[in-house]
């Protein structure tokens, strides 16, 4: 942890959105189990003001996004649906789904390593959601689904771009366009997932992770500024990215030199 780092916070609760502060580590965690975490207006916005908080916080190394109860997002809350399937033309329709998008878009852009962490299952913007974090630690028997097709509609929110990046063009039309499934394990085997794992030992597979970027913030967001850079979509070519590494690579020898040189001789 940063010795400038803020004290830990307690969760707060914020329109169905819990958040918390701790050890260079931000949570965002879904509360809206009822609903199996379907993503209101107010929890868009709640994720938003949490993404803002990631972005100014420089002692933040590290991200976790989960949701409480069974099930981690069954999309889009279903008033928001109906509303856009009365009128899809109105202004306003396009605002509240244009403000559920913007919501894992932000997520998906954050300038620190972003663990999701996915139990039950994930479905439409849900799977957004989760294709929008970094790595995804998910259970064995959860099932991830495109949704959008059994629901008759058309995928929204950059859904296609998000799977074809994770898994490749064929899986994206079985999912998207012909209506399948993955379970966390073959999740793991396509590349949709980092890790399939009982719940009990997520919390330390989420650790593993997120512990050694939160131990140095400032290194871990210069990587991932790199990361997102070089790797796109669309990636970028070998030559660039030994450009794009080269000052940031130079920075962190003589800051490691600096650190070296205030020890002193004969310290360690």
């Amino acid at each position: 942890m940063s010795p400038d780092a803020p004290n830990p916070e307690s969760p707060t609760a914020d329109a169905a959105v819990l958040t918390s502060f701790d050890g260079g580590i931000g949570r965002l965690t879904l509360d809206n189990p009822r609903r199996k975490n379907a993503i209101t207006l107010e929890m868009a916005a709640a994720i938003e003001r949490f993404c803002d908080r990631v972005v100014d916080d420089e002692t933040i190394g590290a991200v976790v996004v989960d949701a409480t109860g069974s099930y981690f997002c069954s999309g889009a809350d279903t008033r928001i649906l109906a509303g856009a399937s009365a009128d899809p033309a109105a202004p306003e329709s396009v605002k509240q789904l244009s403000a559920v998008y913007a919501a894992f878009v932000r997520v998906g852009s954050l300038p620190v390593p972003t663990v999701g962490v996915v139990v039950g299952g994930a479905v439409g913007a849900g799977l957004n959601l989760a294709l929008a974090v970094d790595l995804l630690v998910t259970t064995p028997d959860a099932v991830l689904d495109s949704g959008f097709l059994a629901r008759g509609i058309h995928p929204g929110g950059g859904h296609l771009t998000l799977l074809n990046r994770a898994v490749g063009r064929a899986d994206t039309i079985a999912l998207a366009a012909c209506g399948q499934a993955l379970t966390g394990h073959e999740a793991v085997a396509r590349g949709l997932a980092y890790a399939a794992a009982p719940v009990e030992e997520i919390p330390a597979i989420v650790d593993g992770l997120t512990g050694p970027a939160a131990r140095d913030p400032e290194l871990t967001r210069k990587v991932m500024s790199s990361v997102r850079l070089e790797l796109g979509p669309p990636a970028v070519t070998w030559d660039s990215a030994i450009e794009i590494e080269r000052g940031t690579q130079m920075w962190s020898m003589a800051r490691k030199g600096q650190n070296w040189s205030s020890r002193g001789p004969g310290r360690s």
